[in-house]
């Protein structure tokens, strides 16, 4: 059964605003300096300027704040809460202050980024760890469902930065070179590649292809079997390299990866690294990004990063053996 509210318990009007941040300056310099005179020094103000903004605040509030006991302000119960507010407050707005100033300095922000191909997550980590450290106040996102369609998510503006090896970009997409990698047929020891100077795109055609993405989102494909007009007789995603590793290993078909990618497997012996094609295939990685935005300064320094620190993964590629001698173009 619902009850009357009582006479006392009726909450009191609410009439307007009269606190300003000023009002809680000048509290928190008050009780922070002990009188007066040094609370006016604090906040460039006469004593009598002060004074006359403290009364000012008790009268809009309707109540006193300070107990004045002969020449000391003492808090009361007002005061007290006036002042938890005022130490709340003007917490927050320094903190924003701070984190603004890192705004307009490039210095705090979100990179999102995609990347085109798996296989960038074996050296990614360690370039986002060197980046935190000159950026300590910048997140970086990844935003993994674009990895099939990065330029789609670039338009879409859901990501600021795709790395990616496909060539050509659409319009309203601007594009920069960061460093190249060979990709080499990723065999099981005893396959009949293992021991061949290259692989053909015919010969590659007629194996199972395992690979990261879709064969229309496959390197390979699109750029040497499609045109060709071949097909692989089958095709498996996997998108785990451990995976993909064990299938080689099991003889269900070989992939097509970059020597690092790879690179403690074939140091192993588990599988073995075989070029593609008498001439190679490069892939050349790009940072792509809308034409009509600029990197802020945090995505220009983790730009130039990853073109500065992604070939040092390829240092993990193994050699060619000097007694598998490479065809000459």
């Amino acid at each position: 059964m619902l009850r009357r509210m009582s006479e006392a318990e009726t909450p009191p009007s609410r009439g307007p605003r009269v606190l300003e941040v000023r009002h809680l300056q000048l509290i928190a310099a008050i009780v922070d300096e002990g009188n007066l005179t040094r609370a006016g020094e604090r906040l460039h103000l006469t004593q009598s300027a002060l004074s006359h903004q403290l009364l000012q605040l008790e009268e809009r509030l309707g109540t006193k704040v300070f107990h004045r006991i002969q020449k000391r302000l003492a808090l009361n119960d007002a005061g007290q809460r006036l002042l938890a507010t005022a130490r709340e407050v003007l917490g927050k707005l320094a903190q924003a202050e701070d984190d603004l100033r890192l705004f307009a300095d490039d210095r705090r922000g979100t990179i999102r980024l995609t990347t085109e191909c798996y296989t960038v997550y074996h050296w990614l980590p360690s370039v986002m760890k060197r980046f935190a450290k000159r950026y300590p106040d910048v997140e970086i996102r990844i935003e993994v469902d674009a990895t099939n369609a990065p330029f789609d998510a670039l338009l879409a503006g859901v990501v600021d930065v795709a790395f990616v090896t496909t060539e050509t970009a659409p319009r309203g997409i601007a594009t920069e070179p960061l460093f190249d990698d060979e990709m080499h047929v990723i065999v099981a020891p005893e396959h009949p590649f293992a021991s061949k100077p290259y692989v053909t795109c015919v010969q590659l055609a007629a194996e199972t292809l395992l690979t990261y993405s879709t064969l229309r989102g496959n390197l390979v494909y699109e750029r040497l079997l499609r045109p060709a007009g071949l097909e692989p007789k089958k095709h498996l995603q996997v998108q785990l390299t451990e995976a993909l590793i064990e299938l080689v290993k099991a003889h269900v078909g070989v992939a097509v990866m970059a020597q690092w990618a790879v690179a403690p497997y074939v140091k192993s012996g588990a599988v073995i690294a075989v070029p593609l094609t008498r001439r190679g295939v490069v892939r050349h990685w790009q940072a792509a990004r809308l034409e009509s935005r600029t990197f802020p300064r945090f995505v220009r320094s983790f730009v130039d990063l990853v073109a500065a620190e992604g070939p040092h993964a390829q240092k993990l590629a193994i050699a060619l053996p000097e007694s598998r001698p490479r065809a000459s173009r």
